[in-house]
C-alpha cells in the first residue's frame, strides 16, 4: 500500500522547512518500519523507489517547481531510472534521504537521489523526468521560466550524459 501517512508528513514538513534553490540538496529523515520489509528482513526495494517520491516531493514543494506546476496545471512524470543498491536497511533503521535537481537535456530534468544509514549510502537513484501538461511534454526552457530560474547552470554531469547515451543503446520495444 501506498505510504500516504508519510506523504501527508513530508508534504506537512516541507511546507513548514525554508525554502531552498532548485539546485541545492535537500533531505528528509524516517525510520524503515515492519511493512516496509520483504521476505529476507530488510527494505523491499519496491519500497525505496515509493520511498524516494516522498524524496521528490519534498524537494519540488521546498525548491519551488510544485507551486509552478499547481499554477500551469501541469503533472510530473518519471520517464526513465537507475537504482543503486549497496547497504542493507533494515527495521527501525534511521533513514537520511537526500534528493536534489542536477539538470535538463533538451527533452528532460534529471534528479539525484541518495539513501543513507548510520552515515553510510544505502542506495541511490538517478531519475529522468518531465512535466506535462494538455498540449504533452512541456520543454525545460517553459518549466525554467515557471520557476523563476532561466539564469542558473542546468550543465549535466558527463556520467549522467554516459547513461543517457547507454539508454539510447536499450531496445525498445522490449522482448516477449
Amino acid at each position: 500500500m501506498y505510504p500516504f501517512f508519510r506523504l501527508a508528513k513530508t508534504i506537512f514538513k516541507a511546507r513548514r522547512r525554508a525554502p531552498i534553490n532548485y539546485t541545492d540538496s535537500s533531505s528528509i529523515e524516517f525510520h524503515c518500519h515492519p511493512w516496509d520489509l520483504d521476505i529476507f528482513n530488510e527494505m523491499n526495494n519496491g519500497r525505496v523507489a515509493t520511498l524516494y517520491d516522498l524524496g521528490r516531493i519534498d524537494l519540488s514543494i521546498r525548491g519551488g517547481l510544485l507551486p509552478a506546476l499547481i499554477r500551469n496545471k501541469w503533472s510530473l512524470v518519471v520517464a526513465g531510472s537507475s537504482v543503486r543498491y549497496r547497504k542493507r536497511i533494515h527495521m527501525f533503521n534511521k533513514i537520511t534521504m537526500h534528493s536534489r535537481f542536477v539538470g535538463f537535456d533538451d527533452r528532460w530534468m534529471y534528479l539525484e537521489q541518495s539513501m543513507w544509514v548510520d552515515g553510510e549510502p544505502a542506495s541511490s537513484i538517478l531519475i529522468r523526468g518531465g512535466v506535462t501538461g494538455k498540449q504533452g511534454l512541456i520543454s525545460p526552457d517553459q518549466i525554467k521560466q515557471a520557476m523563476n530560474a532561466e539564469g542558473l547552470d542546468f550543465t549535466l554531469p558527463e556520467w549522467i550524459g554516459e547513461w543517457i547515451d547507454s539508454e539510447q543503446h536499450r531496445p525498445w520495444p522490449p522482448q516477449r
